[in-house]
């Protein structure tokens, strides 16, 4: 497995959560952070800021440096990118990790609430992936990697709550579709996406507070098959994982250091194997 030694993290998010963790599992293996979010003082509904963020990362032997900033706003992307040019040289990789949850119907979800959805989500996706590209192409080993779902295309899941379906759906299609539109640059786009509910403060607040955070898994388990991804002589490109899998390629296989008791809620878009 190769080094995150000097590599150049971009990320959408990652003030708290499932992109926190991510950094702070690469930091431990020397990569630098570049973390654009919009949380820039402390909000009593949720764990610190892009500024603690930082913190963390540092103290994990990374580095990093904060933009506070709005991925569905272009300059401030833009902005991001050219953080990790000016701090740091370049951009290596590519973290598509914010994301806005509905679980709505289509008669709940309104207009606007559907444009929100598709801004942060598949709209952000695309502008920070796009603003890092030329950077992206610079790189001995430039990765994208998109916190998004397979395509399942079981009516269960078409139909259960189709505005949020297809903003994470869409996440995934350009993800799968870089893969193969910069593959003769070097570029390499993959997607992950938990087997589980991940206990964070999105499933605590909106899906069904402590109970459900008491099954989940910890955030963890995904910053750990995020770097097995990141770090993997294979230089896979155009998969679509799913993070215990990932694990037990690389030979983890007891899964109880995660949490989540013996049941763990199953995540959306994915069946219990």
């Amino acid at each position: 497995m190769t080094d995150l030694q000097g590599r150049t993290i971009v990320m959408s998010g990652g003030s708290r959560g499932i992109g926190l963790a991510i950094l702070l599992a690469a930091a431990k293996r020397g990569a630098n952070a570049v973390i654009l979010a919009k949380t820039d003082q402390p909000d009593p509904r949720l764990p610190g800021t892009v500024h603690t963020a930082v913190a963390e990362v540092e103290e994990a032997g990374g580095k990093a440096v904060a933009v506070v900033g709005d991925v569905r706003v272009e300059e401030d992307v833009e902005r991001a990118v050219q953080a990790g040019v000016d701090t740091f040289g370049g951009v290596d990789v590519v973290v598509n990790n914010a994301s806005a949850l509905n679980t709505g119907g289509t008669e709940e979800v309104s207009a606007k609430r559907f444009d929100l959805m598709q801004s942060i989500n598949s709209r952000g996706t695309y502008l920070l992936t796009r603003a890092a590209l030329p950077y992206l192409k610079k790189s001995p080993d430039a990765q994208i990697l998109t916190l998004s779902p397979p395509i399942n295309l079981d009516p269960r899941w078409l139909g259960e709550f189709p505005p949020y379906m297809i903003s994470k759906y869409g996440m995934s299609l350009l993800t799968l579709g870089w893969a193969h539109e910069f593959a003769d640059a070097g570029v390499r786009a993959n997607c992950l996406w938990p087997r589980t509910t991940i206990a964070t403060a999105a499933v605590v607040n909106l899906l069904g507070g402590d109970e459900a955070g008491n099954r989940a898994r910890s955030p963890e388990i995904m910053a750990d098959a995020a770097v097995a991804i990141l770090t993997d002589d294979a230089r896979p490109s155009g998969q679509t994982y799913i993070d215990d899998e990932v694990l037990a390629a690389h030979g983890v296989t007891d899964l109880s250091p995660y949490g989540g008791a013996e049941n763990p809620d199953l995540d959306f878009f994915v069946e219990r194997v």
